[in-house]
């Protein structure tokens, strides 16, 4: 298959410049380089298939760790763990009732984040 020069070089300009306006504006409006690593920490943990199976069980139903584990067919074990990991996130969130801890989802931001992530790969 024969491609155009146009299309082999899409990702870089043809001719060095820079348009100072844009690039000032930008870089006037980024976020502290702390904040960036904080959000790609954040997005890592949705990197993980069983962390996101956990939050879209959340998603319908506050569970104990025992319900999750048998719904997603996993170790009480391997579930503690992933939730430990979004709880330290701020993702999920619990609640003691008697000798059961239930954990759900902390937020609606969670119910938002994981229906524009499916939106997006079902476009």
């Amino acid at each position: 298959m024969k491609r155009n020069i146009a299309e082999e070089h899409a990702e870089s300009c043809e001719m060095i410049h820079h348009h100072c306006d844009v690039v000032e504006q930008v870089m006037g409006e980024m976020p502290q380089d702390e904040d960036l690593y904080d959000l790609a920490d954040f997005f890592k943990v949705f990197a993980d298939t069983t962390r996101i199976k956990i939050l879209y069980v959340l998603l319908k139903q506050e569970m104990c760790v025992c319900d999750i584990a048998q719904t997603l067919e996993m170790t009480q074990s391997a579930i503690s763990h992933q939730l430990r990991i979004l709880k330290q996130m701020d993702l999920v969130k619990n609640r003691r009732d008697g000798k059961t801890i239930y954990y759900s989802l902390a937020d609606n931001h969670i119910v938002s984040i994981l229906s524009q992530g499916m939106e997006h790969i079902n476009e």
